[in-house]
């Protein structure tokens, strides 16, 4: 398979662990031999992270080296470069199997994060996969599991294809520990999506949770703050959020966070989360989650911010053309657009919404003519 090496700036945009999933996803799926250069340049500490570093109050975080091992693992591939404090890789993609994969951040790099860069993979397989992600589930700078799977899940399997997300055991920073499996079969190709319309906000609940040796009543106070925050917005719908003491047997370590979903008429999910520090009081949270809900509604876009940049590579992937509509477009969603023209060569616009309903707000049209991946082995 291997051709000319593609070259990648990975300095560049954001500059950070998304030029690394979004560029060695596509050059799996596209069978490029890769090099990135300058990775994490922008960052305070540049190259590859594997321990988790607090530098200058930034958490990098090691999913980076655990994530491009299980890419190259899912398809026998060759990787060079990938050891902490690289600051570049060079990756030459065979096909990719199906089966079992294991990957383990082994601290509390993001399980999600893991996920987004081989969920696109294990589409264009050769037989069903099972993954198994292990690290945090409930982590700072990414996802949350409850996230991905109270929110991108629904989403985006709206392209075509379903898959089963099973979260073992949950793991919070900075241990880690948790584990989650993610099952799925592959397909023949991906349908584009449009997810237009907004619709009127219809539902919203939610999960506020403590873990380990954290006292309920902070779980009750996260979710009474941010009901109250909630309610001085939107006063005519019922907020359930409920308070939960994660079992001991299901959660790894300490930990609590708060996440509230907004569900509209027309099936759009929007979601605000926040995860508790230490020395920050319970209310904080739970009011930084609902503040982050509320924006979300306010732009009239029909996905939130954080959803944005995750569907870029399977627009860029399927057979036709998507559209959605999004408040600003953010700098993780500009990068992936960015990556998804250069390597699998899609045609992205993004355009201010014409509708006369946006017209004060921030509203965007993501438009996306796939390029119509078809798997060889199906």
């Amino acid at each position: 398979m291997a051709g000319q090496r593609v070259e990648v700036d990975g300095g560049i945009m954001e500059g950070g662990g998304q030029i690394l999933r979004v560029s060695t996803a596509l050059s799996c799926l596209l069978g490029l031999p890769l090099r990135v250069q300058k990775i994490r340049a922008g960052r305070s500490t540049p190259g590859l992270r594997s321990k988790i570093k607090v530098v200058a109050g930034v958490v990098s975080w090691p999913q980076h080296l655990s994530g491009l091992e299980m890419i190259r693992d899912l398809c026998d591939g060759q990787l060079e470069g990938a050891e902490i404090g690289s600051t570049e890789i060079m990756f030459t993609p065979e096909k990719i199997k199906g089966g079992v994969h294991t990957a383990d951040t082994k601290t509390a790099g993001s399980v999600c994060l893991l996920m987004q860069v081989s969920m696109p993979c294990v589409l264009f397989a050769a037989s069903p996969s099972e993954l198994r992600l292990k690290g945090g589930t409930n982590a700072e700078m990414a996802p949350q599991i409850d996230y991905t799977a109270m929110v991108f899940k629904p989403i985006v399997e709206k392209f075509g294809f379903q898959f089963n997300c099973d979260i073992k055991m949950r793991g919070y920073y900075p241990k880690g520990g948790g584990e989650v499996i993610v099952r799925m079969s592959p397909v023949k190709q991906l349908n584009p999506i449009n997810l237009m319309d907004r619709g009127s906000v219809t539902k919203i609940y939610g999960r506020a949770f403590v873990a380990g040796v954290l006292p309920f009543k902070v779980a009750k106070d996260m979710a009474a703050a941010a009901v109250r925050c909630i309610r001085k917005e939107i006063r005519d719908l019922y907020v359930n959020i409920q308070p939960v003491q994660e079992p001991k047997d299901q959660a790894f370590g300490n930990g609590n966070g708060i996440i509230i979903i907004a569900e509209t008429s027309t099936g759009c999910l929007f979601a605000g989360s926040s995860l508790g520090k230490r020395g920050v009081n319970a209310d904080k949270v739970g009011i930084e989650a609902a503040e982050m809900l509320l924006a979300n509604l306010r732009h009239g876009g029909a996905v939130d911010e954080y959803l944005q940049d995750q569907l870029i590579i399977f627009m860029a992937l399927a057979c036709g053309v998507s559209r959605i509509k999004t408040g600003p477009v953010t700098l993780h969603t500009q990068t992936a657009i960015h990556f998804a023209e250069q390597l699998a060569k899609a045609k992205f616009s993004v355009k201010k919404s014409e509708d006369e309903d946006d017209a004060s707000k921030d509203t965007y049209i993501i438009e996306c003519q796939g390029i119509g991946m078809t798997n060889p082995y199906l």
